[in-house]
């Protein structure tokens, strides 16, 4: 049987750096994760640097998110948002429109977000890192915790801790069985809180130029038609040339087209939009996030995804001197978003240790 202080349960940014803020703190911790890999919502397409899960932060209004980043020591480039956009209203009907600049602008990790979970790793001891455990259990008594889980192989996982940080969204923390039970108030809103990003799939398309800046456009576009409804040009500088789009496919018809149907529709889309230059990509990348059993739940392909905060700890019972939840969802300013996951970490981490200096 494994023993800690802190328990985290999922290594996704949240948990990496709670990880990590316990670390300075020198407070024992171990992070479990359900995958066979750390980075839960931030992945990357094969080594390229392009990002298919959470991609953007906004410096201007998010620089807690930037200070964090920049003491990685990992570098921001600006979304590229020069030249003309491409709109899409009906088959056959594609218009060019100046482009915009956003406001406030968006910028990206330079070679990719998963540069800051490479980077967060480094700073943590391997061995406090437990991938391939899913958690199903957590029983609390008398200010003990043991939770209890399983590997892909059916291997049983036991582990006690004094405190349980849940870095994992609020549906998916809802899936674990509680003794005692948590209260019907924080169960009801974590249920129904949808899991940011969880109905979405991106495609991404590698190409061995940038031809569509050749032509005075952005890579930007949008769509009436589909299947991809929003555009943006994601290359990485001296590296791929690269553009991704959201798909607008309910996620329960891209899973009865399949893959390569799915892959058959982007394709033919990106030639309609920027010619034929666009039909032979170099590597193709389909990410649909619904299918993940470690970010959505069945539940969440019915609700419209939002930033709901949820309740993040129950304020009376058992557990209530021992649990919070820190993932993105549950930051108060910025759900949903990489600040989010950042800031509600450090609110978690915030509340563990004063309440480990005031019961010291």
């Amino acid at each position: 049987m494994m023993k800690t202080q802190v328990a985290i349960v999922g290594a996704g940014l949240s948990g990496l750096y709670a990880a990590s803020l316990l670390e300075q703190a020198n407070i024992n911790y171990l992070l479990l994760e359900g995958r066979a890999f750390a980075g839960g919502r931030i992945q990357q397409a094969g080594n390229t640097g392009v990002d298919l899960g959470a991609t953007w932060i906004w410096p201007a209004v998010q620089p807690d998110a930037v200070r964090v980043l920049a003491g990685l020591g990992v570098a921001l480039i600006p979304q590229n948002e020069a030249g003309d956009l491409l709109y899409e209203r009906a088959m056959g009907s594609i218009s060019r429109y100046p482009g915009y600049v956003s406001s406030p602008p968006a910028m990206r990790v330079r070679d990719g977000m998963y540069q800051v979970i490479e980077k967060l790793q480094q700073r943590l001891s391997a061995e406090k890192i437990v991938t391939d455990v899913r958690i199903t259990h957590a029983e609390c008594a008398d200010e003990q915790i043991t939770l209890r889980g399983t590997t892909t192989s059916g291997e049983d996982v036991v582990l006690q801790a004094e405190h349980l940080l849940l870095a994992i969204p609020p549906m998916l923390a809802n899936t674990i069985k509680f003794t005692p039970t948590l209260p019907r108030e924080l169960t009801d809103d974590w249920g129904n809180t949808g899991t940011w990003m969880a109905p979405q799939a991106k495609y991404v398309a590698l190409y061995d130029e940038s031809f569509w800046r050749a032509d005075g456009l952005s890579g930007e576009g949008r769509s009436m038609v589909g299947p991809l409804v929003e555009l943006h040009d994601v290359s990485v500088p001296d590296g791929v040339n690269a553009i991704f789009g959201f798909l607008g496919i309910p996620a329960q018809s891209r899973q009865a087209l399949g893959e390569e149907t799915v892959l058959d529709l982007c394709r033919a889309q990106m030639v309609r939009l920027f010619g034929d230059k666009a039909a032979s990509p170099t590597g193709e990348f389909l990410k649909d996030w619904s299918a993940e059993p470690f970010t959505a739940t069945p539940h969440d392909l019915m609700l419209q995804a939002g930033h709901h905060v949820p309740i993040a700890f129950p304020s009376e019972g058992e557990w209530a001197h021992c649990l919070a939840g820190i993932a993105s969802e549950w930051s108060p300013t910025v759900p949903g978003y990489l600040a989010g996951a950042l800031e509600a970490a450090r609110e978690g981490v915030n509340r563990l240790t004063a309440k480990m200096t005031s019961n010291s």
